[in-house]
């Protein structure tokens, strides 16, 4: 486990949770503003991809789990992005449809944002990289203090770049989080 709050589990992802990843990332309606949904084989690439970035990083996306009941039903986590050159902090987050808009999103973001500030040390800002017709996207960056600071093309699509610098950060206090040693 790398992070808890009131009610997710952030883990390290694996091979086993490729079932309840693919019902996530293999929704059409949840991956609208991706190029496609995954298949199978895609949503494997990604749980490898983010394996990968935990032995070369110690971050990736990590698999959200239901305190209450165990069930996966997305990911959150940190990754390193690279945007116009430049080498980013990104949090990244994806939920089951039947479960969204019940604010685990912006509740597993807003432990990954204080956990790159307070645990990882990250010293000058977090971001986000969102099409700007992602509105729920969008929403959950807010809620967490994120603004948009640039518009870009990104992998040949138009998106906002949202950000928070460590000094606006408004911090999840630890009785709210703790941090787990892996």
């Amino acid at each position: 486990m790398i992070l808890e709050t009131q009610r997710l589990l952030l883990r390290e992802m694996t091979l086993s949770d490729l079932d309840a990843l693919l019902l996530v990332l293999g929704d059409a309606e949840s991956m609208r503003y991706y190029p496609k949904p995954f298949d199978r084989e895609m949503v494997e690439k990604w749980i490898d991809r983010h394996r990968r970035n935990y032995v070369q990083h110690g971050l990736g996306l990590w698999a959200m789990v239901l305190k209450t009941t165990g069930e996966v039903i997305g990911d959150c986590g940190l990754i390193w992005q690279e945007v116009e050159g430049h080498q980013e902090l990104e949090i990244g987050y994806h939920v089951r449809r039947d479960q969204q808009m019940q604010g685990y999103a912006t509740e597993a973001a807003s432990a990954c944002q204080d956990y790159a500030f307070n645990v990882l040390g990250c010293d000058h800002r977090v971001i986000s990289v969102i099409r700007p017709e992602n509105i729920p996207s969008r929403r959950v960056a807010e809620k967490n203090g994120l603004k948009v600071v640039q518009e870009t093309r990104w992998r040949d699509i138009p998106h906002y770049i949202y950000a928070v610098q460590r000094s606006e950060s408004k911090l999840f206090t630890t009785s709210n989080l703790r941090s787990i040693e892996v």
